[in-house]
């Protein structure tokens, strides 16, 4: 068994995140699912809605991912600090808050869904289909919090072959259900939303069944705890970043779907939403990585191991950089064969999404290097760096360049738009991590 306090060379800095970066790309399987039943088997107008309100969904459950990276991050410190009873307290009151914060806000969304869904520009045609999609999937908010937030406490735990156990049941949960609902059954969008929610009620209850359990040699325990609104205040501030980075990417989804109404209509948004499913995979091994490695890094840090902080930085860099390139790669090679899993029913929609797809692969060389940034700091509990990278990345470098860029190039320019963006990013967090490299000694 890999624990935190080992020290990775390649081999073992792999095979410890491996199961991390397989979770992330399972998941990611949640919306790709949903986005290919309901392409193929639903329609193009169910398929715009579903892109429409989806970034809303994603907002609403950023704090469930907050709790979940900026937690780890002090429960995995604390642990490197060798009290483990302070650990299984923090562990156990953010597990809590991260359910109550899921009811609250799927009341709230319930509420506002209409409306919202119109702000987000959805028509007298498409607003019905929003709201079939978005009343469904807010009923399974909490679990889908607690899904996000259980994946790094299981890392935490040193236990993450288990954290990609259950998402590989969660996400064939999901397709079995699609399939059964939407194929079968023929229940339209509502049939895909509720295959999502009920396989997202896997990944968050299996786990806390895991974690309740006694006397099962586990680091971490969920149980009674000790209401510490101070360490809620630091685990929110190191994962700041993470909540910032989801908040904002649904944001500038938003922003997208605006400027492709504009520019290239309906057939816009649709191309868009396929881009997003097959970028979810290529960022799922980014983001798999980086929350694979974050404990670690936070275990070295809390014992002043500056030595493996050292390693453990370095080696990672690499491993980002040569994975960048071969995602871009990849992204070329398959532009054509994968737009057409979701568009093979109409020839334009499918040549107008391979040409966008090419030009904005371009980001996947550097796109990493900016998550690899902000993702160290968060680990090493300095969230305000971590979310002026984040905020930067995501606020001025992709929402200012997708405002800027149509208006010069056309439509071609909101799909360069995160390739511009993201080399700025990449840039940027390469300057941070030269400031404060004799700081944490790495």
């Amino acid at each position: 068994m890999i624990q935190l306090s080992d020290h990775f060379d390649y081999k073992r800095l792999l095979k410890f995140t491996l199961p991390s970066i397989a979770s992330m790309i399972i998941g990611s399987v949640y919306s790709i699912v949903d986005g290919f039943f309901v392409s193929n088997f639903v329609g193009k107008t169910e398929f715009t809605a579903l892109n429409l309100i989806f970034p809303f969904l994603m907002i609403l459950g950023a704090v469930g991912n907050m709790i979940g990276v900026g937690g780890t991050a002090l429960v995995a410190k604390t642990l490197g600090e060798g009290d483990k009873e302070k650990a299984n307290d923090m562990f156990s009151f953010f597990i809590y808050v991260c359910t109550l914060s899921g009811v609250l806000f799927s009341v709230f969304g319930t509420i506002f869904l209409p409306q919202i869904s119109v702000m987000l520009g959805a028509t007298e045609e498409l607003l019905p289909h929003c709201i079939d999609y978005g009343k469904i999937m807010l009923i399974g908010l909490p679990l889908m919090m607690l899904q996000y937030t259980f994946q790094g406490f299981l890392i935490a735990a040193e236990k993450p072959q288990i954290s990609m156990y259950i998402t590989v049941a969660a996400g064939l949960t999901n397709v079995v259900l699609d399939a059964l609902f939407v194929g079968v059954l023929g229940w339209g969008l509502g049939g895909a939303a509720a295959a999502t929610a009920i396989s997202q009620s896997v990944g968050g209850l299996l786990p806390a069944f895991l974690f309740a359990r006694r006397n099962t040699g586990w680091s971490l325990h969920l149980g009674r705890c000790v209401v510490d609104f101070r360490a809620l205040g630091q685990a929110c501030s190191n994962g700041a970043s993470s909540f910032l980075s989801s908040i904002s990417s649904s944001v500038v989804g938003i922003l997208f779907n605006f400027q492709l109404l504009k520019y290239a209509g309906p057939d816009g948004v649709a191309a868009y939403g396929v881009i997003m499913y097959v970028e979810m995979i290529f960022l799922a091994a980014s983001f798999g990585y980086t929350s694979g490695i974050s404990p670690v890094i936070s275990y070295h840090y809390g014992a002043e191991n500056h030595d493996e902080l050292k390693n453990l930085v370095k080696r990672s860099i690499v491993i980002v950089a040569v994975s960048s390139v071969l995602m871009f790669a990849m992204a070329q090679l398959l532009a054509r064969p994968v737009t057409m899993i979701f568009t093979s029913y109409d020839q334009a929609l499918t040549d107008m999404t391979t040409h966008a797809f090419r030009l904005y692969a371009f980001n996947f060389i550097v796109s990493g290097m900016g998550v690899w940034g902000s993702t160290l700091f968060a680990a090493l509990n300095n969230g305000k760096v971590a979310s002026v990278l984040s905020f930067l990345r995501l606020v001025v470098y992709q929402a200012g360049f997708v405002m800027i860029l149509p208006a010069l190039f056309g439509i071609g320019g909101i799909w360069i738009t995160m390739a511009v963006a993201n080399r700025c990013s990449a840039v940027t967090a390469v300057v941070f991590m030269a400031l404060y490299r004799e700081k944490y000694h790495y």
